[in-house]
């Protein structure tokens, strides 16, 4: 059976509930469908890292690290004495184990401490309701896309024996997917944002204000079309963050790592 092009978004565990399709299939139809995807994941996320990291620790922390300035609150971000907080706020004895789960709980922080300063999401906000059938009865997360060369299928089924660690890193995943993929279709020019932050190689911490006063002279509008604009400007963050060794996502392929090593 054949089956038609569409992008799907679709959880259903515990008070979570949200079953969403597009088949209208233009490219800023899709863009935007994506963007409300990725918002959806990030704002669950959190949820799911419990079971390992303490999330409430974070978010306090996240509090203390907050300055009145994008750029010294990123140095704090960066500084040693935060990975040495953030290494007591995760449940692992293990010190490679560890590591991968401090990675994970490092790029929460930076989503948790920015988000009141700078835009970190997409504008549309969170998908909500249930528009179609879920495709299985069972609790589960599920992400669909068929859309000409582009086919990706990632789903969990959800029950009693899966560790909410899976679910948060299936979650990260869908982002990965969906934060490589909202650029093609929204027509951003990611090779002139990423162009912008060229000069900066190894970020010292000297250098931080520096990549921060490029991100806070970033014209968006140079490399987006108008309904777009903002996506483009949380990209630049992205980049800029990463330049200074920050992830503003959840990285999956730690949660992966640690998943497959904790067995």
């Amino acid at each position: 059976m054949k089956v038609e092009e569409h992008v799907a978004f679709t959880a259903k565990h515990g008070d979570w509930s949200v079953a969403k399709k597009l088949t209208d299939m233009e490219n800023e139809g899709i863009a935007h469908f994506l963007a409300g995807v990725s918002n959806t994941v990030n704002a669950r996320i959190g949820g799911y890292l419990s079971d390992a990291v303490d999330v409430e620790g974070i978010r306090k922390l996240a509090e203390e690290l907050r300055k009145s300035s994008l750029a010294d609150t990123v140095v704090a971000l960066k500084s040693p004495g935060t990975a040495r907080k953030l290494g007591n706020l995760v449940n692992e004895t293990d010190k490679k184990l560890r590591k991968l789960l401090v990675d994970v709980a490092k790029a929460y922080l930076v989503r948790e401490t920015l988000r009141p300063l700078v835009p970190i999401d997409c504008p549309e906000g969170i998908l909500e309701g249930v528009d179609v059938e879920f495709p299985f009865e069972d609790e589960h997360v599920n992400f669909t896309a068929k859309h000409g060369r582009w086919i990706v299928v990632k789903r969990l089924i959800i029950d009693e024996k899966t560790p909410m660690l899976d679910v948060a890193r299936l979650l990260a995943s869908i982002n990965e997917t969906v934060t490589l993929k909202l650029p093609v279709y929204a027509d951003i020019d990611v090779g002139g944002i990423e162009e912008e932050f060229s000069a900066f190689k190894k970020v010292k911490k000297s250098d931080i204000p520096k990549v921060i006063e490029v991100y806070e002279a970033f014209e968006p509008s140079l490399y987006a079309d108008e309904p777009f604009e903002e996506h483009a400007r949380v990209y630049a963050l992205r980049v800029a963050l990463d330049k200074i060794g920050l992830n503003l996502d959840v990285p999956a392929k730690s949660l992966e790592k640690y998943l497959e090593k904790k067995g």
